[in-house]
């Protein structure tokens, strides 16, 4: 099943449209009610991350759902801005010194919207550790994608990472969802959150 698709602009007002399509979605998965308020925090954390983004984006939201198995989807695409714009962009993205980047949420902020400004060439380089940390090659033919399961595994792997690990435990949707990819197609950049009940 897949519900309607609400339309996100930089009014903020989709909101509550998305959360009724969630609990649509809960609703014919046959979700108990503790189910959909985990579902619904998903959507709000998600849809939470994008008001600064929507200022040069347009997107999408809408849920789909196979049995118990649940992803919130998000596609926003890059409007025709200005080079100076895009420049503009492009430098506070890839200084480093971006506090929004702070906690999964924002990393997850982050990547898209590294992604989103550098849209003709994903693979630029940039400082953000977090970014290669969860990067997988290939995958659902995104020409990068970013994932948070791959970010937790990384962070298992280096056993300095204690501060990543308190961010993620700390995180809604590092701790309710299954996983989240972050993909890039041409001027799209597609989010899906996965949750299976």
């Amino acid at each position: 099943m897949k519900t309607d698709i609400v339309e996100l602009n930089k009014e903020n007002d989709f909101l509550n449209e998305a959360i009724e399509q969630t609990e649509k979605a809960a609703k014919y998965g046959e979700l108990d009610s503790k189910q959909t308020i985990r579902l619904r925090l998903l959507t709000e954390e998600l849809l939470n991350m994008l008001p600064e983004m929507l200022e040069y984006c347009k997107g999408e939201f809408w849920v789909e759902n196979e049995k118990k198995e649940y992803t919130l989807c998000v596609n926003v695409t890059l409007d025709d801005i200005l080079d100076a714009d895009r420049d503009m962009l492009m430098s506070v993205s890839t200084s480093g010194k971006n506090a929004a980047a702070v906690g999964i949420m924002g990393k997850i902020r982050a990547v898209t919207e590294m992604m989103l400004v550098d849209y003709i060439n994903a693979q630029a380089e940039n400082p953000y550790n977090f970014y290669s940390m969860g990067m997988e090659p290939d995958m659902y033919n995104y020409v990068n994608a970013w994932t948070l399961e791959q970010y937790r595994r990384s962070a298992q792997e280096k056993e300095e990472n204690h501060a990543v690990w308190d961010e993620l435990e700390k995180s809604i949707i590092a701790n309710l969802a299954d996983d989240v990819i972050v993909g890039i197609i041409g001027k799209k950049v597609d989010i899906k959150v996965k949750k299976s009940f």
